[in-house]
């Protein structure tokens, strides 16, 4: 079953260094195993930015988990407050479109 992790950070960095460093670390999140799709957002009356990750399984989820890539996710925004929620998904509204 795919499995979706849900991240939101609260950081005090400006827009501009936060995509910055968004856009440094992509490539190592394309390279994840597992990972089929990540969705960044932003909060427009708060700040907060968010990250919306589809794993082929809870496998794929808890590898990445485990990884210097998860870990450092706080440290790499500067983030004052990390908040990660992990869902199985229960089915997709439109079976033929993606991510999963």
């Amino acid at each position: 079953m795919a499995a979706i992790l849900y991240v939101r950070i609260t950081s005090q960095l400006d827009d501009a260094e936060f995509e910055r460093r968004i856009v440094e670390r992509r490539p190592r999140f394309q390279a994840v195993p597992g990972l089929i799709q990540k969705i960044y957002g932003r909060d427009p009356d708060t700040g907060e930015v968010c990250g919306i990750y589809f794993f082929e399984d809870q496998a794929a989820l808890e590898a990445y988990r485990a990884s210097d890539l998860a870990k450092t996710i706080g440290s790499a925004y500067e983030a004052t407050d990390v908040r990660r929620e992990v869902y199985d998904v229960l089915f997709p509204l439109h079976a033929d479109r993606g991510p999963v």
